[in-house]
């Protein structure tokens, strides 16, 4: 009985290992459309396909960060600004996008701009906080998935899009997990949706990784600012010691943060090139075997451990 049990788990793990080998072909023909490419994963993937040959469109927020990413990548490459935030900004790369792609089409968009700053606990934010972040992760996002669909359509091709692990589990307040979540969900209604047309959309589930978005250099001063917000009456009333174990917990989350981001762009990679790209890619030791493992837990010891980490013992940073 246990014989035929292995044997059966062995003949389907080789399927998938041969189905997930499968590359789409004249990779060197199809055009890809990346966001957030200033740095960070965007960057890193940006310059990954162009070695591979591929025709990426890279959209950076800044003309710096276009600049050095054109300096580092071939002729190929092309930048445009965009800002997801603003909706004119959508427009002008849409437009951008389809002079360059003509009837083939946009083959893949990858959705990785993101922030995460103000994060904080909820009661020290405002509704301008929360909507900050919001508006860059997911109604940006949305929004310029809105507007390249009839070109990714016109390609049968892929739209790649960068949630986290904090969409499974919420590490803290402020508006970066509730984004990820919405882009959990965003990707499910999309990938059942366009089904129906040939278009495959994929999640990237990254752990926790060195990138500008959750590096403690930015997230701590960021934190340590918000204190001073809230009355005097609720600063009172979390005290110096919460802050401190807040600020430690967000340092310690940062120190065991893997600084190899091509764990994350080679799943991006796979979900753009494999004639059978999976539907979730979880990216990093961590996000396997501690994170997602955990929002499968019930949620009272998924509280319990949450609690056991902040009830640790602080130490001023």
């Amino acid at each position: 009985m246990w014989l035929y049990l292995v044997a059966l788990v062995g003949l389907w793990t080789l399927l998938r290992l041969f189905r997930e080998r499968q590359v789409v072909s004249h990779l060197q023909d199809k055009y890809v459309f990346i966001t957030g490419c200033d740095s960070g994963f965007g960057n890193l993937l940006a310059r990954q396909l162009d070695r591979r040959g591929m025709r990426v469109l890279a959209a950076c927020l800044t003309e710096k960060g276009a600049e050095e990413l054109k300096s580092k990548t071939s002729a190929r490459l092309e930048t445009v600004i965009l800002d997801v935030t603003k909706t004119e900004s959508v427009v002008a790369a849409t437009q951008w996008v389809k002079e360059r792609v003509g009837n083939r089409g946009l083959w893949g968009l990858v959705n990785n701009a993101g922030i995460s700053i103000p994060s904080a606990p909820n009661e020290w934010l405002n509704k301008q906080d929360f909507a900050k972040v919001l508006d860059v992760n997911l109604l940006g996002m949305i929004e310029v998935t809105l507007n390249m669909l009839p070109s990714v359509r016109k390609a049968r091709g892929r739209v790649v899009n960068v949630s986290s692990v904090m969409g499974r589990v919420s590490f803290f307040g402020g508006g970066y997990c509730i984004s990820k979540y919405g882009v959990e969900a965003f990707s499910d209604s999309l990938r059942r949706e366009l089904s129906y047309f040939g278009v495959k959309v994929a999640i990237i589930e990254p752990g926790g990784f060195k990138t500008g978005v959750t590096s403690s250099d930015r997230l701590l001063p960021a934190v340590k600012m918000l204190w001073d917000r809230p009355s005097s009456e609720v600063r009172d009333l979390y005290g110096e010691k919460f802050l401190l174990s807040y600020l430690t917990n967000l340092n310690l989350l940062d120190q065991i943060c893997s600084e190899d981001l091509s764990l994350v762009t080679d799943c991006m990679e796979h979900a753009l090139t494999s004639c059978h790209p999976r539907t979730r890619y979880s990216a990093g030791w961590d996000a396997k075997l501690l994170y997602l493992p955990m929002s499968y837990l019930p949620t009272f010891l998924t509280d319990a451990i949450f609690y056991w980490m902040s009830v640790k013992p602080a130490k001023a940073l």
